[in-house]
């Protein structure tokens, strides 16, 4: 496979980076990886690996205040920076990938961006792999996201520690080591990231049943960050005719990174070639 990186300019001059793997012969379709909290695009090797030997262009942009993407870590001021940004870099892919299938993957907190993304932008998508669907509460404390909507306005900018459970995201030690130690990975938000995410997050659950794109979720059963409830509730909602749900036993938050990868990647392949 060939490896890439690029950056773009998003909203008030941001740079943002991304990254692609594209296999060595003409691509049979395009998968953009969205990221969750406090990681990055790179964190999906396994994916990676699996799909484009098969023939898949993998994308992945690191989110403002993400990864080697520009702005305070862990903060936005709107949240239409986002869904402009995912906007800005689907564009692109679109035009260097011209023609070919584009399906969107989504993880924790980028699965809710891209639900959000979809719900407005369904044109031109083949469909959805929704990972961890971060549709409700997440390993970020209640008691943190209620004073995050207080100093949204007050210190909006001021930056806390998100206090997400590291050991919680794989069984495997060695991915939790990773994670830990990766100078790309951070565990900060502010105030008004957290109120506009709280806001997104019961839009798009006030509008599930609008979903009509064809979707995947899969999730750990075991899951401390996002509740399993949350891919049910996205399958159960959503109105799409052409849906599915995957959830992996004793799994952890992280299908991709977690001892059943294998599994995991293998059940994304099968879908993808089913909506080819």
């Amino acid at each position: 496979m060939r490896h890439y990186e690029d950056r773009f300019q998003g909203i008030g001059g941001i740079e943002l980076y991304y990254q692609s793997w594209v296999p060595d012969g003409e691509p049979k379709a395009v998968l953009i990886i969205i990221h969750g909290l406090g990681e990055h695009g790179g964190r999906y090797p396994h994916v990676v690996e699996h799909l484009v030997p098969h023939g898949y262009a993998i994308y992945a942009m690191d989110l403002r205040g993400h990864g080697r993407s520009g702005e305070q870590r862990g903060h936005i001021n709107s949240y239409d920076e986002i869904r402009s940004d995912l906007r800005t870099s689907i564009e692109i892919v679109q035009k260097k990938e011209a023609g070919k299938p584009l399906f969107l993957m989504g993880h924790s907190l980028g699965c809710l961006i891209v639900l959000d993304y979809v719900l407005h932008y369904p044109d031109g998508l083949k469909g959805v792999i929704a990972s961890a669907p971060s549709l409700m509460q997440t390993g970020v404390s209640p008691a943190l996201m209620m004073i995050a909507r207080i100093l949204s306005k007050l210190a909006p900018r001021l930056s806390l520690k998100t206090g997400l459970d590291a050991s919680a995201i794989s069984r495997n030690p060695a991915v939790v080591e990773a994670y830990r130690s990766d100078p790309l990975v951070h565990s900060k938000g502010t105030p008004r990231m957290g109120a506009e995410i709280q806001t997104v997050m019961a839009w798009t659950n006030a509008h599930l049943a609008e979903i009509k794109l064809p979707f995947l979720t899969i999730q750990g059963e075991a899951d401390r960050i996002v509740p399993l409830d949350a891919s049910r509730i996205l399958y159960e909602q959503a109105a799409s005719t052409d849906k599915q749900r995957i959830t992996y036993p004793d799994g952890f938050h992280e299908p991709h990174n977690d001892i059943i990868h294998d599994q995991a990647v293998a059940d994304l392949e099968t879908w993808l070639e089913k909506h080819l």
